[in-house]
């Protein structure tokens, strides 16, 4: 009687994508580094380092949220092995939130250890010397915030506070609220402007009526003092104001401005990739909305520390003027052509420049394939895991890529053919 809990180094494709690449990771770094962070001596033990690691990769590298790489995880077998196992095994890993726990507990520096061995899998390429700038946005998952969907949300979460807390509330105001916002609707008819301006005063003002009674009631040190404090701010800031608060429960999300006329604003946070002219991402950083040439030295510091090599040129776009060397490392910035310069120099800026352009498109498959077009972490040190991530995964997935294609396997047994004939080690070899 045959056994289905089979052996699946004699089993699975030896030719698959994930099957090289989980023979390429080198998963002993990842132990050794979070190793210390677990306590060996108290509590229940741990999952396999190697699996949560795995589970995180493969989420990003397939465009999926936690629930369903867990559940993925339990149907295939090529997952199973990439995340350590040598045998089927029925039923799921873990719970979807033991991710969240393992992504706090690594952080930034752990993700950024991902980054760096997603760089070494991609061999020479990682090593150009001349590489390409640029920013995007991350989109924060949250609403269009409006005043009006802000002081909503405040009076609801005042309201549930007080149900916790079971504290007196003179007032409900829940047919109030109905009837204000039926005359919210259709502002933009003129003969409703002015009755939507009133609901909405009228909307701010019930919020501030809560917010105020609150206070009076729960005691000084309660645990909900910092919140009464961030609704107090909401209700305070006026269109004009700085430093905004966009959303309750993001409440560091920028407005950033797009420029387009179909989206002329973004509700998130900056992202700046470093790509090389081979087209690997050797570094990926999260910012507020700072100016783009006040990214360039953080973001090529991170590229330092994950290639241990210092890019000659970089090459940007024309919103990081004002920066012309940082460090050892010359900014190409498009310019128009000067008389002094010599035609030769010339065509050779040009040719730098267009090879600037392509790394565009690859955001945009960060973007709709690697989950950055949309952030679900929590938080500052969220914004900095997902985009840190998303460009591991694009790395991981260019590999596969060219493991997938039977031009890379042909050359892969004709290199090992003429090792075994002349005895000689191929500087090509890291390609496979």
């Amino acid at each position: 009687q045959l056994s289905f809990f089979f052996n699946f180094e004699d089993t699975l494709n030896q030719k698959h994508p994930l099957f090289i690449l989980a023979n390429k990771v080198r998963w002993h770094v990842f132990e050794e580094a979070f190793l210390p962070l677990y306590s060996q001596d108290k509590g229940r033990p741990a999952k396999p380092i190697r699996l949560m690691v795995g589970l995180l990769m493969l989420k990003h590298i397939r465009n999926i949220s936690d629930e369903s790489v867990v559940e993925q995880w339990s149907e295939n077998t090529y997952y199973q092995y990439f995340c350590g196992e040598t045998s089927f095994v029925a039923g799921v890993p873990c719970e979807a939130s033991e991710l969240v726990h393992f992504r706090h507990r690594i952080g930034e520096k752990g993700i950024e250890l991902i980054l760096k061995e997603s760089i070494r899998i991609n061999g020479e390429d990682s090593h150009d010397e001349h590489v390409n700038i640029d920013t995007t946005v991350q989109e924060k998952n949250i609403t269009f915030p409006t005043d009006a969907k802000l002081h909503k949300k405040i009076i609801k979460k005042c309201q549930r506070i007080a149900n916790e807390e079971q504290l007196p509330v003179r007032q409900t105001y829940t047919r109030t609220l109905k009837q204000l916002s039926r005359e919210q609707r259709f502002r933009n008819h003129p003969r409703n402007k002015s009755k939507a301006r009133k609901a909405d005063k009228r909307i701010k003002t019930i919020a501030g009526r809560l917010v105020r009674e609150l206070e009076r009631n729960l005691p000084p040190n309660s645990k909900h003092q910092a919140n009464l404090e961030l609704y107090k701010k909401v209700l305070l800031q006026e269109k004009g104001s700085k430093n905004k608060i966009y959303s309750l429960h993001e409440p560091e999300v920028c407005c950033i401005s797009k420029g387009k006329e179909h989206k002329k604003y973004e509700f998130g946070n900056k992202a700046s990739f470093v790509k090389t002219d081979t087209g690997v991402i050797v570094g990926a950083m999260g910012f507020r909305n700072e100016y783009d040439g006040h990214t360039l030295e953080p973001v090529l510091e991170q590229v330092e520390r994950l290639t241990n090599k210092i890019p000659k040129k970089a090459k940007v776009d024309r919103g990081y003027r004002g920066k012309k060397q940082i460090g050892e490392t010359e900014i190409l910035i498009p310019s128009p052509p000067k008389k002094s310069q010599s035609y030769y120099r010339r065509k050779k800026l040009s040719e730098a420049h267009k090879k600037r352009a392509a790394i565009e498109p690859i955001i945009g498959h960060i973007k709709s394939d690697h989950r950055l077009n949309r952030n679900f972490y929590k938080g500052i040190v969220g914004d900095n895991i997902n985009i840190m991530l998303a460009a591991a995964a694009f790395n991981f997935k260019r590999m596969m890529i060219k493991w997938k294609s039977s031009f890379w396997q042909f050359f892969q047994q004709l290199f090992y053919a003429l090792e075994n004939l002349f005895f000689i080690d191929f500087k090509l070899k890291w390609i496979f």
